[in-house]
């Protein structure tokens, strides 16, 4: 099967089985339990989607659900697929193409990060403003998919400037402290060596993490506008005197989720 054929056939089954929505939202490790504050909602699982690739990590759900938040129809999906599971990248970023084909306009994609920037400390929400790929991976190597975008996107706004001024908006009226920062893709899965965060924050990186990216590459290239957001769930190899591990990760995610969730609705709300 062809990848057009599969994107295609995800696109169909899904429209059928759950419907579409005009915005849309990847749950990062932590977060997926925000899928439950949509009304009338239906969900279909990965597993359900044919040529769609299966989610391992822990944390992740791997299906896909649709329903109403604050007057909106939103499509989350619980759970996302990572380079580092063995996926190649046009099934890491088959989901993205499949929105696009279903009309998604806006999307807003969360992760948990470790934080690089010495003034950040677990628990807090950044706004992703920027992303540096080191991973030497890039989603859209390969044939271009002319009927979706360009051979050559420009990402100079890959986050969408009107979208962060909106969070921001949204962040100050809810006194959420919202940082803003960089984020730096690395391909995992084994977490950053200390010299690996020293050498990303003279990059400029705020953040790292190992997915996000080529999620924002592919649905940039597919004309959509994105929205990005870290929960730093860590300070990153070097910063602290203590090992790192995933159980820290979903702890600090599900501490901060009431602020992140607030946040998150009430940026959809005021979404055009």
């Amino acid at each position: 099967m062809d990848y057009i054929t599969r994107i295609n056939r995800a696109a169909e089954t899904i429209k059928n089985a759950i419907g579409t929505a005009d915005i849309a939202v990847i749950l990062g490790s932590g977060l997926g339990d925000f899928g439950n504050e949509l009304k009338n909602a239906r969900e279909i699982a990965y597993a359900d989607i044919p040529g769609f690739p299966h989610a391992t990590v822990k944390g992740h759900a791997g299906k896909l659900i649709c329903g109403e938040l604050v007057g909106k129809q939103v499509m989350m999906m619980s759970g996302r697929f990572h380079s580092y599971e063995g996926h190649p990248m046009e099934d890491v970023t088959l989901p993205i193409r499949v929105m696009a084909r279903l009309g998604v306009k806006n999307l807003i994609v969360t992760n948990a990060a470790g934080g690089v920037n010495l003034s950040f400390s677990a628990g807090c929400l950044m706004m992703i403003t920027d992303f540096i790929n080191l991973s030497g991976k890039n989603p859209l190597v390969g044939e271009n998919l002319d009927e979706f975008g360009p051979r050559f996107p420009d990402m100079s706004n890959a986050y969408d400037k009107d979208l962060r001024a909106l969070a921001l908006s949204c962040a100050r009226e809810l006194k959420i402290d919202l940082k803003q920062g960089v984020y730096c893709w690395m391909s995992g899965p084994c977490y950053e060596t200390p010299a690996e965060i020293r050498m990303t924050r003279i990059l400029g990186a705020d953040a790292v993490g190992m997915s996000t990216v080529p999620e924002t590459i592919v649905a940039v290239h597919s004309g959509m506008k994105v929205l990005g957001f870290s929960c730093i769930t860590n300070m990153a190899a070097g910063v602290l005197d203590q090992p790192i591990n995933h159980e820290e990760v979903m702890e600090t995610g599900r501490r901060v989720r009431g602020e992140f969730s607030a946040l998150l609705t009430s940026v959809i709300e005021k979404m055009n």
